[in-house]
């Protein structure tokens, strides 16, 4: 199995409903990509300042179905149109992991 994470920090002035927007359509990307086999879309806690705001942890039964994901053309709707003009920063790892 594949683990995709992802980390976003926002532009300190993009409002609370740009980000939920963003998240949603990150929520939705399921729907639309059979190879997503789990998906967890979250807030930070604020529990410190120098987080990120958003995680995103996606699982993968293999490699070539993550990079189904990578390059779907939903996939790459919600970067381009609900991410990429609000993000100050991205990180990202993809593992092989166990499946749970």
């Amino acid at each position: 199995m594949i683990r995709h994470c992802v980390l976003l920090k926002f532009h300190p002035d993009t409002s609370e409903e740009i980000m939920e927007r963003a998240a949603a359509g990150i929520r939705a990307l399921p729907d639309f990509i059979p190879e997503i086999v789990k998906y967890s879309v979250g807030f930070d806690a604020k529990l410190r300042e120098d987080n990120y705001d958003l995680a995103v942890i996606g699982d993968f039964a293999t490699s070539d179905d993550y990079l189904v994901y990578a390059s779907h053309p939903k996939h790459l709707e919600v970067i381009s149109e609900l991410l990429a003009p609000y993000l100050e920063g991205r990180s990202a790892v993809q593992y092989e992991c166990d499946s749970e």
